[in-house]
Formats: structure tokens, sequence, C-alpha cells
């Protein structure tokens, strides 16, 4: 790998060979993005200027990759060779690569693209300021520049996963899973309060098993309560709470504390018994069931997120019909669908042959996307007439974009405002507003 020992002299004195200023391009999941945010505040902790996401090229690039399934590793790839190109063009002086990919894959990158000088695992945050010269600052390391609008933000509460799922990569990417404590998040979760974030969306592999690797007993209910208390989040969201370990007591959590949203995303990734087990989900069909009928009866307006999967190798016919059926009851009021990507060093991927064609997955995918097209409808057209309270993500001259608390950030629906008094409506801010048309992604309100 190529040296940059001519980058800089001292930690204030800028050479004029390269500059200090770096572009940190994220792939992937939200998790990622937490750990791009913290190597970005260390960058500028050492005088860089930093951007997430810059439209145009910076002397110092680095790709934070995703290496989860096959659609994510070749979107991380052709990233990285669009950045090669701009290398050679002499657009972009130092290519740094790191994140999932680079762990899962950091030999076959080596070889295969030359031009990256720097390639460094999940937790490369020290070597890459290593590498950069810079200093590695740990009491600042609960200190984030957010790369996401500043009236929200994600914390990511635990490392890694100690699920052993059949057709996910995720352990041997990342290991078992590493829980936060809470005090070390609380702090965290007030810095990003001072920063004026508003809405606190949890993120982990699985936030239902938080804390019982260091508990034996799921922590995750006593935490929100605990972050429930902080001055300024006015929502705090829950993503990727595995069904498997759901803690009930969170249901009384969710319902105590009104700045909790009622919105709760759960991956089942299946219904079928057969193929729930050959996924080693180690839950039945019937206990989701239950489940999802708990919390619907506890909390009747929560809205409920799940991602399913289809393809998997044992799936029949029975089987996809028996997802169909179930997503056509209309559980769920957000649903997406991933096609099985067959991923070597997985127990899946050891153990099965991916037998069903491409064409046939998609074809599954689509039928269930229509289904909960219409499932999504009709819940949607039920809001028609109702007030709920939104935040504004964007504004443009005529309208405005905003959620309310039964919709994430990039993922559900969103609500568009039309309105000729653009100038005192803001990003960031909430208002009361009538839903008056709606489809099956986006509604319409009037501000009142």
């Amino acid at each position: 790998m190529a040296s940059i020992n001519f980058l800089m002299t001292s930690k204030n004195k800028k050479n004029p060979l390269v500059e200090r200023k770096v572009n940190i391009i994220t792939m992937g999941c939200s998790k990622n993005l937490v750990d791009s945010e913290q190597l970005a505040h260390q960058l500028e902790a050492n005088d860089y200027k930093v951007y997430h996401e810059s439209p145009t090229p910076q002397p110092i690039t680095i790709i934070n990759t995703c290496g989860f399934i096959l659609d994510a590793k070749e979107e991380s790839i052709a990233k990285i060779l669009e950045c090669v190109q701009l290398k050679k063009d002499k657009q972009i002086q130092i290519l740094i690569v790191y994140g999932c990919l680079a762990e899962r894959y950091k030999n076959d990158l080596k070889k295969e693209i030359p031009e990256v000088d720097f390639l460094g695992g999940s937790n490369a945050l020290e070597n890459i300021l290593q590498f950069l010269e810079a200093t590695y600052y740990p009491e600042k390391l609960l200190c984030r520049k957010i790369a996401t609008p500043q009236h929200y933000a994600y914390l990511k509460i635990s490392e890694g996963c100690s699920h052993q799922c059949a057709f996910c990569a995720i352990p041997k990417i990342r290991g078992k899973q590493i829980s936060k404590s809470i005090s070390t998040l609380k702090q965290e979760a007030e810095i990003l309060a001072d920063q004026g974030v508003k809405e606190l969306i949890l993120v982990a592999q699985d936030l239902s098993f938080y804390g019982y690797d260091t508990h034996n007993d799921y922590q995750l209910p006593k935490l929100v309560e605990e972050l429930a208390k902080i001055n300024g989040f006015e929502w705090i969201r829950l993503h990727y709470l595995y069904p498997n370990s759901f803690p009930l007591q969170l249901l009384d959590t969710i319902k105590e504390h009104p700045n909790i949203c009622r919105y709760i995303d759960m991956p089942i990734q299946h219904i079928s018994d057969d193929v729930l087990q050959q996924m080693n989900r180690k839950i039945t069909g019937d206990k989701i069931r239950k489940l999802l009928d708990t919390i619907k009866t506890q909390i009747p307006d929560v809205a409920l997120r799940t991602s399913l999967i289809v393809g998997f190798p044992s799936e029949t016919k029975k089987d996809f019909q028996q997802l169909a059926d179930f997503v056509q009851e209309g559980y769920f009021d957000r649903l997406g669908v991933f096609t099985y990507s067959h991923e070597e060093n997985t127990p899946a991927g050891k153990k099965l042959t991916d037998k069903i064609a491409a064409k046939e997955k998609i074809r599954r995918q689509e039928q269930i996307l229509d289904i909960q097209h219409g499932v999504s409808f009709q819940k949607n057209q039920q809001k028609i007439g109702q007030t709920l309270q939104i935040i504004i993500d964007e504004t443009y001259s005529n309208y405005a974009i905003g959620r309310s608390e039964f919709d994430s950030p990039e993922v559900d629906n969103t609500i568009i405002i039309h309105t000729t008094d653009i100038q005192n409506i803001s990003v960031g801010n909430f208002y009361n507003a009538k839903i008056v048309k709606a489809d099956a992604f986006d509604l319409e309100a009037k501000i009142i």
C-alpha cells in the first residue's frame, strides 16, 4: 500500500501535495452510517475538512462498504471502481476502503483493486487515523459529525450479532453481539440532544437481544426508559427487534412514554414453520402470530414494519403461499422483501443448494409487494380525516415533506404538505396536520 508520509509534517501544518479534505461515502445500513459519523468527528478534531457524500470528488476519499448480500456487495464494488477511475483522473489522491465488504474480502480486494491505498475491516477507525497520521481521541468517541438532517440521528446500541440465522453473514463479519452500557448510551444520546436532534432512532442487528450478553437478561426496556427521560427527544424510534427474543415488558415502556414512537420494526423473514426452521430463526409461525396479536392488543395504533425473504432454498410453493396468505391478513403497515442471496460461509451457503431460479425469486418478491400494496392502500385510506403530529424533513417552493411517528425516514410513508405559506414551515419542526388524501405510500395533509 502507498505511504502517505508526505501528507503532513505536523498536525496543524497543511502540505500542499494533498489537501486535508475528506469525503466519506457510506454504503449499506444506518449502523455503518454511525461508524462513518464517528470517523468524521475524529478527522475534524485533526483539522480535516470532512464531507459526507460530497457531490464533487475530494482529495482523500473514504468508502465505508457493505458486504451483507449480493446486491450490497455489487453496489460497494461499483462505488470503489468509480473512485478508482477518479483517482486515475487525478481527482482523488488517496483512496481508503473499509467496512463489512473489506472485512469479508480483504485479500481479494487487495489483489483485484491494487489502486486502493488502505484497506481496513469493520473496526478500522484507529487504523485509518494512523494511516492518515492523525491523532485518535478516545475521549471523543461518543461524538459524531452526523450525516443525517440535524433533527434526527441514529444511536447504535450494540455491535455484532449472536444469532446464527442460516442466511446471514453478519456474525462472521461483525462477531458476536457486544452491548454498549446504558450509561455510555445515555451520554452519547445526551450529546445528540445537545446538538439539536429531536428524533432518536435506535439501531442494532437485534435491539431485542440488547444487554443479554452482559446481564443474562434483556435490558432494552430499561435502556429505553432511561433514554425517554432525556430532554430534547420528542420521538424515540425502535428498529430491528427480532421476534424470538422480543421483551414483552417493552410494550409497557412504550405505553408509559408518549415520546416513544408507536412503531416497531420486526424482521420476521417468513411464516412457514419449515422455512423458519431451515433459516434457524428459533421461532414458529404460530408464535410470531401470537406475538403480533399481543402487540396489536396492547398498542392498538402501533405501526408494524417487517422484512421478508423469498426464494430461500427450502421454500416450496406451499411455503410461499403460506407467506402470501399471511401478508394478506394485514398485520404490517410497512414491508420490505428481499430475494434470497446465497452467501458463502453461511450455514445455508454451506449446506443448501440455491435451486430456485432468480426469475422465480423476483416473481415471488413482486407478488408479496403487490399484496402489501393493497394492504397499505387500505390502511392509509383509514387515515383520511385524522390529525397527526408530523415532523418536516424537507421544504420546497410550495410544498413540504414530513412524517408521522408511524414512519421512519427514507423507508416509510411521507406526508406531503401543499401550501402557499412555505416560509412559515421549517425543517425539523413539528406540526399538526390533517390527512386529506392517501395512496399506498404517500399521504397528503394540511397544516392546522
